[in-house]
């Protein structure tokens, strides 16, 4: 199938390198730096899933780690069948076999979608009146039937022949996340003359800056901002004091600064050498942590918005700017922040028709205006009524509220629906450290309270938004980190109020 929706120029792929996938036996073709995901959409496959209970249609949602719906399996042999490997963080190698899950004969045609016609009768917990009689009828009829329904993906049943390895390192300052704030930390912290780790889930190193369009992206100490990362990455890998780990998941935090790293060594090779193990466990001591993990887009709740085609805004531009592929023809956009209209405005240099943009706030801004410049409809004090489309989104309905009520309703056909309701900053680590958390009315979400370890929250997970503050957030808790670990007179002293 050709890939009809891939821009022309553009994106961190690399043209030169096509390779060739399949996904449920169907041939396609990508390129190195592509995901799964991105790969799929960029041949116009958007129905990637079906939902646990009642099989409904699941496209993509987000393009990272918090991707509910794109769960696949993926098989290299008889013993490596990997399943619930999210698409969007499935990077994309020759020869990769992945397959749809939980749906039967075929993801198109699922019988399982009987129960959407069915879901009335089948709330939560129905089976435990339902399936009583006749008596004994639970243990040997129902409840093999219900477990064998239940659950995503299949279990290989072969041992798992793969080796894998643990190290245990020590650093002064480990700084967790290499988006723009975290790698300003590190870049801070490795000047001051610390040992540093850098550790980030991705293949590459950048976090939102990959994200931005190239030709409108903001500039960092005066060069364009991904000159900056080009250039701070550089430096980062030519100190010998500073460790750099590429596809590292952070994912638990234990006392005393001991923070356990998962390294994904081999799943993105097409040929895994014999005698490499597939991850690596790292238990890092760290006297000083740096957490700039980021912040979550979150979605807007409304009628029919998990078909395939309705996705998160931010998650449009990451596809668009970083693997060069539209994610639609014809979208519609909702939102309750600015951010949104700077995604229409790319979409639409892109060649993508911006049918409509719906704000849920009632007055118009500097960013509502520009975009009637660029000739883009804006509809204030918006709701969404509902959505239409099986397999894909076809349409959407939405209403201009007044006093509560919808005044005038509108359709809008649609093959893309895009939504941003602002962002929820992500503080699990920091919770797992046993921090306290706090309320902030302002930005309506938890942000980092009081530490109970010596950790320092920067960037986006704290409420910083905005790249020049996120930045300089960044430098100040890596310079205040390396000067806390490397000063002998204050170690084994938790700096008060460091969040």
């Amino acid at each position: 199938m050709s890939e009809g929706l891939r821009i022309a120029h553009g994106g961190r792929i690399d043209r030169s390198r096509p390779l060739a996938f399949t996904f449920d036996r169907a041939r396609y073709r990508g390129f190195a730096g592509d995901t799964l995901a991105s790969a799929l959409l960029a041949n116009g496959v958007y129905l990637m899933g079906r939902s646990f209970k009642y099989h409904r249609p699941r496209g993509v949602l987000a393009a990272g780690a918090e991707e509910p719906n794109a769960l696949v399996g993926v098989h290299r042999d008889a013993a490596r069948y990997t399943p619930n490997v999210r698409a969007t963080q499935l990077e994309l190698y020759e020869g990769l076999e992945a397959e749809s899950q939980n749906r039967w004969p075929s993801l198109a045609f699922d019988l399982g979608a009987i129960n959407d016609l069915i879901a009335p009768f089948i709330p939560a917990g129905f089976y435990y009146k339902t399936f009583m009689w006749p008596r004994g009828a639970w243990q040997s009829l129902y409840e093999p039937r219900i477990r064998a329904a239940a659950g995503l993906g299949t279990a290989p049943r072969e041992a798992d022949p793969d080796r894998y390895a643990a190290r245990y390192a020590h650093c002064d300052v480990l700084v967790v996340g290499a988006g723009p704030a975290g790698l300003a930390a590190a870049a801070a912290a490795a000047s001051a003359g610390a040992r540093v780790m850098l550790c980030d889930e991705q293949s590459e190193f950048g976090g939102a800056l990959l994200s931005q369009d190239p030709r409108t992206a903001a500039r960092i100490e005066g060069r364009p901002a991904l000159e900056w990362l080009t250039h701070t990455l550089a430096a980062l890998a030519a100190n010998p004091r500073v460790t750099l780990l590429r596809r590292a998941t952070a994912f638990g935090y234990f006392p005393h600064n001991l923070v356990s790293v998962n390294e994904r060594l081999t799943d993105h090779l097409a040929s895994v050498p014999a005698d490499s193990p597939r991850e690596r466990q790292w238990q890092v001591r760290a006297r000083e942590v740096v957490l700039a993990t980021g912040a979550i887009e979150r979605p807007l709740v409304f009628p029919g918005n998990d078909r395939p085609g309705i996705m998160l805004a931010g998650a449009a531009r990451t596809f668009l700017n970083r693997y060069g592929v539209r994610p639609g023809t014809r979208a519609v956009l909702v939102t309750a922040t600015d951010d949104a209209y700077t995604v229409a405005l790319e979409l639409q240099q892109a060649g993508i028709f911006v049918a409509t943009i719906a704000d849920l706030r009632g007055e118009d801004g500097a960013a509502a205006a520009r975009a009637r410049e660029e000739s883009i409809p804006v509809l204030t004090r918006a709701t969404v009524l509902g959505t239409s489309g099986r397999r894909r989104v076809r349409s959407i309905q939405l209403a201009q509220l007044e006093g509560g009520e919808p005044l005038t309703t509108q359709l809008q056909p649609c093959d893309l629906v895009l939504m941003s309701a602002g962002y929820t900053p992500s503080v699990h680590l920091y919770s797992q450290s046993r921090g306290k958390l706090r309320w902030d009315e302002g930005l309506q979400a938890f942000l980092p309270g009081t530490p109970a370890e010596r950790v320092r929250s920067v960037g986006a997970c704290r409420g910083e938004f905005a790249l020049e503050a996120a930045l300089a957030d960044g430098a100040a808790a890596g310079s205040a980190a390396a000067r806390e670990a490397t000063d002998p007179a204050r170690r084994g002293v938790c700096p008060a109020g460091a969040a």
